[in-house]
This record gives C-alpha cells, sequence and structure tokens, in this order.
C-alpha cells in the first residue's frame, strides 16, 4: 500500500497490479462473471435466467439432436450411422441416439471449464442460426411456389443480413473456434456434394437449378443460330435405352458436354394406350441413365405406326433451342426378312428427317445393335469383364427381333433393378420391340449363349472401352455442310479415342490427285481438324467387278416390280400396294448410282476394313424416286462386311467455319 497513490487507495484497494500486468488482473467487470447480477436491480433473477435458459437448451439438445440426428442416418448420407438410424417403441424413439448425446455432453462436463468449452459451443449454435438464414435467404432468390413463409414482415435481404452477421460474430467471439467449426461444416458439405445421397429433399437448391435452367432456356430462345455455336443435338432412336447399347455409348462419346442427346421411343399399338405406364417407363428409364452417368433424355412417345411417332419425335423432342438436329438410328439389319412395308417405313422416316431440316445418320455394326432379345445382359457383361468367361447361361427370349423396326407384341419382361415390374405390352419402338430385360426372367428356359449372341454382346461393348491406336476413317465424298467432318473431330477430342488418328478419304480424278491433296490439306488446317492422312480416290469411278455387280442384283432380284412381264394394269396395281418395289426403269436408270455404291465398298475393303470407325458421307435417295427397296440395297451393299460404319448426311447447314 506504501506505493498506493490512486484513488482506490482511499478505500483500501490496491490495483497498480493491473497497471503492469493486465492478464493476472483479476479485478474489473471484465473479469467479474456475476457483473450481470451487479448491475441488475435483483440479481438473484440472473442467476434463475441462467439456470432456466441451460435446462431449456439442455432438455432441446438432449431431446430434438437425437431426433435429427436418426433422420440423418436415416437417409444414409454419412457411413457408419446406420445403426443410429432405428428408432424403438411405438414412437420410433432414437434410443442410441439419446445415448450417445448423452456421453457427448457428460465429456464435455467432465471438463469442468466452462470457459474453453463456451466459445466452441457458441460457434457452433451460430453456424447452424446462420445455415437457417442463408437457406432460408436461398428459398426465397429460387422463387418456389412452395416457399411461402407466414411471418408477414419477412424479407429475404434480412435473412441474408442475419447469415453474415452469425459469421462476422463467429470470428468475434473466437477466431480458432470459427475456422473449425467452418472447416468441419465445409467438410461435411463437399461430402455429401461428392456423394450425391439417392434423397429427395425437395430442396431450395433444386427450386434455384429449374429457375436458372428455365431463364436461360428463354433466354437462348431469342438468340440466332450461330455456325461457331453449332453443336450436335442428337434424337437416337434407342427405344429403351438399354436395348442398344453401341448406339447410346458411340453417340454419348461425341456429345458428351458438347450437345444435347435424347432417346427416343416410339411405342405402337391398336389398344388403348396406358399412358400411366408410359409416364413410369419415363421416369424409370431416365433414372436408368442417371445411375449410368449418361446425360441424356429418355422420350417415349405413342403413335398409330413408326412413322408418326418418328414425326412426333421431330417435331415436338426438345424446348427452346435445346431441340434435335440430327435423327440417328440403327441400321436395319433384318430389312430382308421381315415386311417390306417396315423398310418402307424406315426409309421414310430418313427422308421425314430432311424434310424437318434435320441431319441423318445411321450406324450399322456386322453383328448387330438389338440386345433387348438377351435377358440379363447387364449381369452377363459385368461378368464377362470379371472373369473372362466365354460359355454363360443366360435366358433367351425365343422371340428374337434385331434392331428392326417391325411391330410385334413385347415379351413378357422384368423390369429394370430396382423399379416395379412393367406389364405386358402392345408395343413397337422402331428401334427395340421387345422389352430390354436387366434380370433373368425364372419363367424363361435357359439354354447356352450361342455364338452369334456372344459376339453381339461383345460388339455392344466395344464403345465403352478405350479405343487403342487405330484411326478413325473419314470417306467426306460429298459437301453436306461439314457434319461428315465435325463427329470424327469431335470423337478424337474425348479421353477413349485421343489415339485414335483421323484418315480422309476423297474422291477426284488421276490427273489431279496431287493437287487436290493439296487443296484438302489447305481446308482442313483452315477448319482447325488435325489429320493423320489424305488419301484421293483417283479410281473412285471405275467399273466394280462383275461378281460384286452380280451379287447386287441376286440381292435385289425378289423386290423388282418386273412390269414388262405383265400387263400395265396389273402392274400399276401391284406398285399401288407394294411401293417399295423396284421397276425395271428404276433400276437402268439409277445404274450409274448402284456401281457407284458397289465400287465404294470394295474400296472402303481395300482402305478402312482395319479402322476402329468409318465416317461416311451417306448416299441420298430422290424422295418420290427411288423405291425404299433400291435404296436398302445401295445402303446394304455399300456398309457389309465392314468395321463399325457411320454413315452421316447433313442438312446442308454449315457447322463448320474458318473462323474461332
Amino acid at each position: 500500500m506504501a506505493n498506493c497513490t490512486d484513488a482506490a487507495c482511499k478505500f483500501g484497494f490496491d490495483f497498480s497490479s493491473c497497471k503492469n500486468d493486465a492478464d493476472g488482473c483479476k479485478f474489473g467487470l471484465q473479469n467479474d462473471f456475476q457483473v450481470m447480477s451487479m448491475v441488475s436491480g435483483f440479481g438473484p433473477i440472473i442467476s434463475a435466467g441462467i439456470f432456466s435458459a441451460t435446462l431449456s437448451s439442455a432438455l432441446a439438445s438432449l431431446v430434438s439432436a437425437p431426433k435429427v440426428f436418426q433422420a440423418l442416418c436415416k437417409d444414409n448420407i454419412y457411413p457408419g450411422l446406420g445403426m443410429f438410424a432405428k428408432g424403438y417403441g411405438k414412437n420410433n424413439e432414437p434410443l442410441k441416439g439419446y445415448i450417445l448425446t448423452f456421453i457427448i455432453a457428460l465429456a464435455f462436463i467432465l471438463i469442468a471449464e466452462l470457459n474453453i468449452i463456451a466459445p466452441i459451443i457458441s460457434n457452433f449454435f451460430l453456424a447452424s442460426y446462420a445455415l437457417i438464414n442463408f437457406s432460408v435467404f436461398h428459398a426465397s432468390l429460387a422463387n418456389s411456389p412452395g416457399w411461402r413463409p407466414s411471418f408477414k414482415y419477412y424479407n429475404m435481404w434480412v435473412s441474408l443480413a442475419g447469415a453474415v452477421l452469425c459469421c462476422v460474430v463467429m470470428f468475434v467471439i473466437n477466431w480458432w473456434a470459427a475456422l473449425l467449426t467452418n472447416v468441419i461444416v465445409l467438410g461435411l458439405f463437399i461430402y455429401v456434394s461428392y456423394k450425391k445421397p439417392d434423397v429427395n429433399w425437395g430442396s431450395s437448391t433444386q427450386a434455384l437449378t429449374y429457375h436458372q435452367a428455365l431463364t436461360h432456356t428463354l433466354h437462348l430462345s431469342g438468340v440466332e443460330d450461330h455456325v461457331k455455336n453449332f453443336r450436335p443435338q442428337c434424337l437416337v432412336m434407342t427405344g429403351y435405352p438399354n436395348s442398344r447399347p453401341a448406339l447410346l455409348d458411340l453417340v454419348y462419346s461425341f456429345t458428351k458436354n458438347v450437345g444435347l442427346m435424347i432417346c427416343g421411343h416410339i411405342r405402337t399399338g391398336y389398344r388403348r394406350p396406358n399412358f400411366k405406364d408410359l409416364a413410369n417407363d419415363q421416369a424409370r428409364y431416365q433414372r436408368w441413365l442417371l445411375k449410368n452417368e449418361t446425360k441424356a433424355f429418355y422420350t417415349p412417345v405413342f403413335a398409330e405406326d413408326m412413322r408418326q411417332g418418328a414425326q412426333y419425335l421431330l417435331q415436338a423432342a426438345g424446348l427452346g433451342r435445346l431441340k434435335p438436329n440430327m435423327l440417328v438410328m440403327g441400321f436395319k439389319n433384318d430389312w430382308r426378312d421381315g415386311d417390306m412395308m417396315n423398310v418402307e417405313t424406315y426409309i421414310s422416316m430418313i427422308h421425314d428427317a430432311f424434310d424437318f431440316q434435320f441431319g441423318a445418320v445411321i450406324l450399322r455394326l456386322k453383328e448387330g445393335l438389338d440386345v433387348s432379345h438377351i435377358q440379363g445382359q447387364d449381369e452377363l457383361l459385368s461378368s464377362q469383364e470379371k472373369s473372362g468367361m466365354k460359355d454363360v447361361i443366360v435366358s433367351i427370349d425365343t422371340s428374337k427381333d434385331s434392331d428392326a423396326d417391325s411391330s410385334k407384341p413385347s415379351s413378357k419382361a422384368t423390369s429394370l433393378q430396382n423399379s416395379p415390374a412393367p406389364q405386358k405390352d402392345e408395343e413397337d419402338d422402331g428401334k427395340a420391340p421387345t422389352r430390354p430385360l436387366l434380370k433373368k426372367d425364372k419363367r424363361s428356359p435357359t439354354m447356352p449363349l450361342n455364338v452369334s449372341d456372344q459376339r453381339l454382346l461383345a460388339a455392344s461393348q466395344q464403345f465403352q472401352q478405350k479405343q487403342g491406336k487405330g484411326t478413325v476413317d473419314v470417306w467426306w465424298l460429298f459437301d453436306d455442310g461439314g457434319l461428315t467432318l465435325l463427329i470424327p473431330y469431335l470423337l478424337t477430342n474425348k479421353k477413349r479415342w485421343k489415339d485414335c488418328k483421323i484418315r480422309v478419304f476423297i474422291g477426284g480424278k488421276i490427273n489431279r490427285i496431287d493437287h487436290d491433296r493439296r487443296a484438302m490439306a489447305t481446308l482442313l488446317s483452315k477448319f482447325r481438324i488435325d489429320f493423320s492422312d489424305i488419301t484421293v480416290l483417283g479410281d473412285i469411278n471405275t467399273k466394280p467387278k462383275k461378281e460384286h455387280v452380280t451379287a447386287f442384283e441376286e440381292l435385289v432380284e425378289p423386290y423388282r416390280l418386273k412390269e414388262d412381264d405383265m400387263e400395265q394394269e396389273a402392274a400399276e396395281r401391284l406398285k399401288d400396294s407394294e411401293p417399295w418395289r423396284i421397276t425395271d426403269n428404276e433400276l437402268e436408270l439409277y445404274r450409274a448410282k448402284t456401281n457407284r455404291q458397289v465400287r465404294l465398298n470394295e474400296l472402303l475393303q481395300e482402305h478402312s476394313s482395319t479402322a476402329n470407325l468409318i465416317v461416311m458421307s451417306m448416299p441420298l435417295a430422290r424422295k418420290g424416286a427411288v423405291s425404299s427397296a433400291l435404296y436398302m440395297a445401295w445402303l446394304e451393299v455399300l456398309s457389309k462386311d465392314l468395321p463399325p460404319i457411320l454413315l452421316v448426311r447433313g442438312n446442308h447447314q454449315s457447322v463448320l467455319t474458318f473462323y474461332s
């Protein structure tokens, strides 16, 4: 007290230690935890309030927290917490959650230092308040009709301000506790975002995504198309999406993250359509696409016949600028076996695509495309990959159908995995008349998978694998706007195809081969398309071998009208009833074009028999002038006995530009 000179000294207090060592000072309101009791009118009320608030928070944490934790565990979001999802008793009480909460609370109590744990607890409470405030703001921003706050003076910006203030106060209270809290919350959020749990909470994120998609789609509709922004947007006639894996995988290879892909499915029948089943199938197969990480849309339609259904899809599929501009189909392998009117419908669909200003693309594999007649193909493919087994027992649908557009009743089938079994339908999809089967049907007889179906299954998954060092051969024979060049370019930019080189084949004259090669190389460099080789076919107009011409004549012989051997009136009646028949005049008129297709197949066999993929300009037939049987015979003889071949024909809209 000798050195004490302050006013406090007169009352017997010495605060000099607070001047020299502020951290060790025990005096002052800052160091008095009962300061509120001191300044209040009646101190015991403060103590009673503290006890009441503590009891209220404790009861809320002990009762409501386990309930919330139980709901979290039921959603199976975080691993190892499933045991806490089980409830007990009539009210489904989370007893294990109560025990866990009690243990956590007891552990913090045993620390016996409230001032140490208080900043951490306060920060977690503030974090929850911040998230609640931001969630309210986000729900208002999404403008969802389901968000209807009842508070009269509610304002979304007040909620945002509350969220920001909570975050600020967290750092004011204790910066390291705030950092710890944010790291934990961010880690949990990143894990959930990465895992993408299969639960639907009706979140505001979902509502906002819809709002933004709608806004951008409407904005895009007001912008004119430009060649620099052209994207392949494909309407793929897959039938059920898993009926033709090769067709689905190849198209997805050049549309992934680039353009739109719609899996079209035409279902025909003479009875009243069940639109509820159609809607259920739409949701079921859309989930299948998502589960298989294929960014595409599944669009089924009911129609009286295949052509009408195709016209429905060509006109109505898509939304605004997000509409298809290419029709993609599988080659009709069984065109000689079925009803020729189906060939007439198939060729009419190609003509309709051009009438609607679509490009047309046809994929042909010599093994075929349709695997829907093989039940359990998904399990079979995975088992073959794992064990390399050669003889697999699966269920076979005896009413096998190939890549056709014929109308047949569908077989009774099992449904997709994790989906309710669909009912039997009279249907036709244009590309998959039978329902694809993912599980073995115990009612069907089992038999070994024959060699043909083994090859079909192997071919159906070839585009799912990384393509080794090889070539993509581009036979650019007609200027269709550049689509025949753009598709190979997009393919070779993908990871699976990056080791493949582009080889370009063009027609020319023998005395101008070097000139044509240089001109083509200059054009491709302007288009900024890398290529490994350019071949000018000077002998493209040479007559084909006689035996190949004879084989073509034998091919079309059953479909000729042979009007010279009958009366004119009878010939006209037959032509009206069977419009696909080939007249003698037509066969002679297009003799040169027929020979060209035969000759092109000879050149393809010579130059591209080892290619990974052939992309070729598709020949056209004048609508109403060339019969469907003759045109189908051209496509048959052009593409037979070759590696996978993609016949492409644009709508003469430019899709490539010299300028970036």
